[in-house]
């Protein structure tokens, strides 16, 4: 079985044509859409995390509500930005929420994508340190966080403290053991993924790579899973990760769908520059059922993951994007024997 969730990058517009008009209308029609989808039989409600944009921001109020307004389904995010964070809090945060679901909470995070300020993290008081750049405080800064995820006591206590301690060091609270091993990294290349695997982190892989062979998006993706698997293997943890990857699919089976999505049934492959890199995005799956599960069949990266991220149009409004998760976890999934 392979797990089915929707990644949501968290939009608003106030236009009259977005059913997401304002910051609240996201949060808490993201709330909805995750119990919609629990109850249509999906997996898990994923989220973006983006700064200084008009799209969801700090994850941990939102996945915390999602936990307490669901019972069944994997909390989560794709990707939170490591040069942004404090990793004390963020375990702390971390760790509140994953207890209020009950532990269902996959944390999604990275490097972070391109941003919409220059160096934004330094407005958060985050700075690399001498001869580090952006991608090493972010990568130092999720060292720190997977430490403190352990729970090992590291803090002396007061000889005076306002309420009684438990004996040795102490360690940050609240502290959810099992999350160390659902912490997953956002990984744009191959070698990112072997980096991932060496870690101890499970691997997120979406609908963009920071390189380009020539192949296929998903034989290139593939490729790095496998890397991934290879690494993790070598490096001798002792459980199995987890790996995911995000598509846009989108089944056309009334008019609505076809209006929103009928023009990228020709949807390919595309190459481009990213950061300075040539960098390839996958492509749309849109088309009748029995076409999207046809060009789905051949797709080499989500045969090989256990999990997949459904992105969404979250503007368009809960009811709609409750109906494409419908439509892919009922129909499409059991017609390529995922479910």
């Amino acid at each position: 079985m392979k797990h089915i969730g929707f990644l949501s990058f968290g939009h608003w517009t106030d236009h009259p044509s977005s059913a997401t008009r304002s910051a609240a209308d996201v949060l808490t029609q993201s709330i909805e859409l995750a119990e919609a989808v629990e109850e249509l039989g999906a997996d898990g409600a994923y989220f973006r995390v983006h700064h200084f944009a008009r799209q969801l921001a700090s994850p941990f109020p939102l996945l915390a509500a999602v936990g307490a307004r669901t019972s069944r389904i994997e909390i989560g995010t794709g990707v939170i930005d490591m040069r942004y964070e404090n990793p004390a809090y963020m375990a702390e945060d971390a760790g509140a929420a994953d207890l209020i679901s009950g532990g269902r909470l996959q944390l999604g995070i990275s490097r972070g994508s391109p941003e919409q300020v220059i160096e934004g993290y330094r407005h958060f008081d985050h700075v690399p340190a001498t001869g580090e750049d952006d991608a090493a405080m972010a990568r130092r800064h999720t060292a720190r966080f997977l430490e403190l995820l352990d729970g090992e006591g590291f803090a002396e206590p007061s000889p005076r403290p306002m309420f009684p301690n438990p004996p040795g060091l102490l360690r940050l609270e609240p502290h959810s053991p099992g999350l160390r091993r659902r912490i997953w990294w956002g990984a744009g290349s191959r070698a990112t993924a072997e980096w991932t695997a060496a870690q101890g982190m499970n691997l997120m892989s979406s609908t963009l790579l920071t390189e380009d062979t020539g192949v296929p998006f998903h034989a290139l993706q593939a490729e790095q899973i496998q890397r991934f698997r290879d690494a993790w293997s070598a490096a001798g943890h002792p459980w199995e990760p987890r790996v995911s990857v995000s598509r846009s699919i989108f089944p056309i089976t009334d008019d609505r769908d076809r209006a929103y999505f009928g023009l990228e049934t020709r949807s390919t492959d595309q190459v481009g520059i990213l950061d300075g890199v040539r960098a390839r995005f996958g492509k749309t799956y849109a088309g009748e059922i029995d076409e999207i599960v046809a060009d789905l069949e051949g797709d080499t990266a989500i045969a090989a993951a256990d999990t997949l991220l459904l992105t969404v149009p979250n503007q368009l409004g809960v009811e709609y994007n409750a109906h494409v998760v419908e439509n892919v976890v009922q129909h499409v999934a059991p017609a390529l024997g995922w479910r």
